[in-house]
């Protein structure tokens, strides 16, 4: 087999085009507010359709607004894909998503510097709210890809203030003519940050993730009765807010039940009708569920449900439970962890196997095409978070590493498509 060519990706130039694009949303603080389809990611999009089209580049977009930067290959397959969102948490980062999407963006245009021809085509991803932090859940358009999330369903969410997904989508411009699942790849790659505290605590400078664990988020709403914090005795209330209040003990209990690998989280609370001397009469919260395995998951979830009604039993109050996001736990593509187990070795980085404890796009591509995933530090394992940091380095290693698995898989493909001939 001829070896591979010794390409070399800019890391001063990622690192610029990093910090030119922290630029659009950014926060006092040093991070990035963009969330997903909001004038904001609309600018980012531009800039990364304008950056793709400029590598010769065709730039397609679905019905649920992913973004798709193709350049041929010599055969008429599939392409293999790499990438990962362009949109932020209200008080995100500069790197989490945008990294894996720049980070392609920079492999890309490696190839196309050194005239480099594939055997497959080459696109970079950039996948519609991710986060979820507008519109839950999160991944919804990768989802919806994969067959997880039906269409529909998912353009007629709403965020906070009554505004569908397909709403938003139509706004800024950006709603495809192609039915989001109806574009297959050969296979996916997506670099992101760990956001956790292995590979700083090990100093290796590459995860090589082999899988996914187990998520599934719920959507709660106690009811009880609204009451003049004075006028109604102890005895006699139905205080929504206290039975929900128990209710995250209980979810933190659950979880730690189930140590050291389960997590389990209350992140969002609205409380109506939210006054200082009226007893809440409703809650509305999340519940985030996660374990690597599927039948721990099963446990958790039967006890928090359980915890819920006897809760709310107990005080007299009433509750709804909706199970918005279940994402069974994710084993990656053998030969796609060798491509990326390969590139880190061959460029000399010190690597280790990890599985990841967030969700990501990959997770559900992985369910129509190969996949696999590459992990590079982040500073004190912080991320959803304004100090949010990668050191220029590792983002570079992140992005050879990406560039040598998806030339690595490309050969794959070459030599399985010269054995059919043979």
């Amino acid at each position: 087999m001829t070896p591979l060519p010794n390409l070399r990706i800019d890391g001063a130039r990622l690192w610029g085009e990093l910090m030119e694009t922290a630029t659009i949303g950014a926060t006092r603080k040093g991070g990035i507010c963009r969330l997903t389809l909001t004038d904001l990611d609309r600018q980012v999009r531009d800039w990364f359709k304008a950056r793709a089209e400029g590598l010769g580049c065709t730039v397609t977009v679905d019905s649920m607004g992913a973004m798709f930067a193709r350049r041929p290959g010599r055969a008429d397959i599939p392409p293999i894909a790499m990438g990962s969102h362009l949109d932020t948490q209200p008080t995100g980062g500069k790197f989490d998503g945008v990294l894996g999407v720049l980070a392609a963006l920079e492999a890309l245009r490696t190839l196309v510097e050194a005239g480099y021809e594939t055997h497959a085509p080459i696109e970079v991803i950039n996948w519609t709210n991710e986060e979820g932090a507008r519109f839950q859940p999160s991944m919804v358009s990768s989802g919806v890809f994969a067959g997880a999330f039906e269409h529909d369903w998912a353009s007629a969410r709403s965020d906070p203030a009554g505004v569908t997904f397909a709403e938003a989508l139509e706004a800024i411009g950006y709603r495809g003519w192609q039915r989001c699942g109806d574009h297959p790849l050969s296979a996916f790659f997506e670099l992101h940050i760990e956001q956790g505290p292995i590979l700083e605590a090990e100093d290796k400078t590459i995860g090589i993730v082999t899988g996914i664990q187990g998520i599934r988020w719920f959507e709660a709403t106690v009811r009880g009765q609204d009451a003049h914090t004075g006028a109604t005795p102890m005895n006699l209330r139905k205080n929504a807010l206290l039975g929900a209040a128990r209710l995250v003990e209980r979810v933190d209990a659950i979880a730690r039940r189930h140590a050291p690998h389960a997590v389990g989280t209350v992140g969002r609370m609205e409380v109506k009708p939210n006054s200082p001397n009226v007893v809440p009469g409703e809650v509305f919260f999340t519940v985030d569920l996660r374990h690597p395995d599927a039948s721990t998951l099963d446990d958790m979830q039967e006890a928090w449900i359980a915890a819920a009604y006897a809760v709310t039993d107990e005080g007299g109050l009433e509750v709804e439970i909706n199970k918005i996001l279940d994402q069974p736990p994710v084993r990656f593509d053998a030969d796609c962890i060798a491509c990326v187990r390969e590139g880190a070795r061959t460029a000399g980085f010190l690597a280790r196997e990890i599985t990841s404890g967030a969700g990501h796009d990959a997770g559900y591509v992985s369910r129509v095409a190969p996949s696999a995933m590459i992990f590079v530090p982040c500073r004190d394992s912080i991320s959803h978070n304004e100090v949010e940091y990668a050191a220029p380095e590792h983002c570079a290693a992140g992005a050879q590493v990406l560039l040598q698995a998806v030339l690595r898989y490309d050969r794959l493909l070459q030599e399985r498509a010269a054995t059919r001939r043979d």
